[in-house]
């Protein structure tokens, strides 16, 4: 049987913050340098360099992984319940030495940490669902709000130039190329040819009408 490891994950958001605290706690607990990774990189997803080569690379079924704090693994509830299940299903012991409980060695009684794990992904559930509920009140709340004040929301409506139907009709009629048609309505590519699906989508049964009498509205 190949022999179990501690190993230590140590995070800061910024190259400009310091990992003295995390670094300390771990050396307290007699962490060895060479099994210490860390990131100076945002929480705000798992693609972090050190801690991909930790989690996917180094870390096997019974070894443990330490942190300071649940957040240094994410600042994300569904992204930390995601790897605690991961960890839980491949056997590794996550400890967070912010939450005493799970430094607590107890051999032989392994059912213990099993049903102080399946707590923490719980909560980490609910406190992540109760996060998404409020955010989206609050979306709901920002949209109703700016409504009353009369903004409109989202992207601006591209609106068809005076002269859209003229152009558009003797484009279609192959009297002019495209290029000519974005330069007499002042249209970039992009925006011109937006306006052409849109007008056919909305349009498609009169279009069809007047390309077959285009000279009566000349």
């Amino acid at each position: 049987m190949s022999e179990t490891r501690t190993y230590y994950y140590a995070r800061v958001s910024t190259k400009k913050q310091s990992l003295d605290r995390q670094l300390e706690a771990f050396h307290q607990l007699g962490a060895e340098e060479k099994y210490i990774f860390a990131d100076k990189q945002s929480g705000k997803n798992l693609e972090r360099t050190n801690y991909q080569i930790l989690r996917n690379n180094i870390l096997r079924s019974g070894d443990t992984l330490v942190i300071k704090s649940l957040d240094r693994l994410s600042r994300n509830k569904l992204d930390i319940k995601s790897e605690l299940e991961y960890y839980k299903q491949y056997g590794i012991r996550v400890k967070v030495i912010d939450m005493p409980t799970t430094m607590i060695n107890l051999e032989g009684q392994e059912w213990i940490i099993e049903m102080v794990n399946n707590i923490i992904i719980e909560v980490l559930s609910s406190v992540a669902e109760q996060e998404r509920q409020e955010t989206r009140k609050r979306q709901a709340e920002g949209i109703a709000s700016a409504r009353k004040r009369g903004q409109h929301l989202g992207r601006q409506e591209i609106d068809f130039p005076p002269n859209w139907f003229e152009v558009y009709i003797r484009w279609k009629k192959k009297e002019i190329r495209a290029n000519t048609a974005m330069e007499i309505l002042n249209l970039k590519r992009t925006t011109f040819y937006k306006l052409v699906n849109k007008y056919e989508q909305e349009d498609k049964w009169n279009i069809i009408l007047m390309m077959f009498d285009y000279s009566s509205y000349r």
